[in-house]
């Protein structure tokens, strides 16, 4: 668990983060060159989910060996389905992350929303409804690794 004292937000405990996979830890299908070994990091301090579409059909192959849960959504209501998911979890202690029009609910219900803008971009109501923006997977996974960053980027 992350726990973080945010100037202008308050005490946030985070225990789960909660990632998109292709755009956010992947592109056509295939992990991002380091994404591996940073999830493997992250998930000794969070409980990793990966709620995907899995439009290419390799989420479960590319992440095997990690230890998170892997999600593969119905093709209908996708946008619905990754909120959902993350109000399961409890919404309050979760870090969303994702780039597509699907993870703009997901996003914007978790406690730190984080939209990452890679080779596939960024979908615009993702991007307003995200609290930090990083134009690198590594970057937004390193926010959890060294949660100093994401306090700075939250503080009032």
């Amino acid at each position: 668990m992350i726990e973080l004292d945010i100037p202008g937000r308050g005490v946030v405990q985070l225990s789960h983060l909660v990632l998109d996979f292709n755009g956010t830890l992947a592109l056509d299908g295939a992990l991002m060159d380091g994404v591996a070994q940073r999830l493997t990091r992250v998930a000794g301090v969070v409980r990793v989910h990966v709620v995907t579409a899995d439009t290419f059909g390799k989420a479960a192959a590319e992440l095997e060996g990690i230890d998170c849960t892997v999600t593969v959504l119905e093709p209908e209501n996708q946008t619905a389905a990754k909120k959902r998911y993350v109000d399961a979890l409890g919404a309050g202690g979760v870090v969303a992350m994702g780039n597509g029009r699907n993870d703009r609910d997901m996003v914007k219900a978790a406690q730190v929303g984080v939209v990452t803008v890679l080779g596939e971009g960024a979908a615009v109501e993702t991007l307003v409804a995200a609290d930090v923006v990083c134009t690198s997977i590594l970057d937004g996974l390193d926010l959890l690794l060294h949660p100093l960053r994401l306090k700075a980027s939250l503080r009032a």
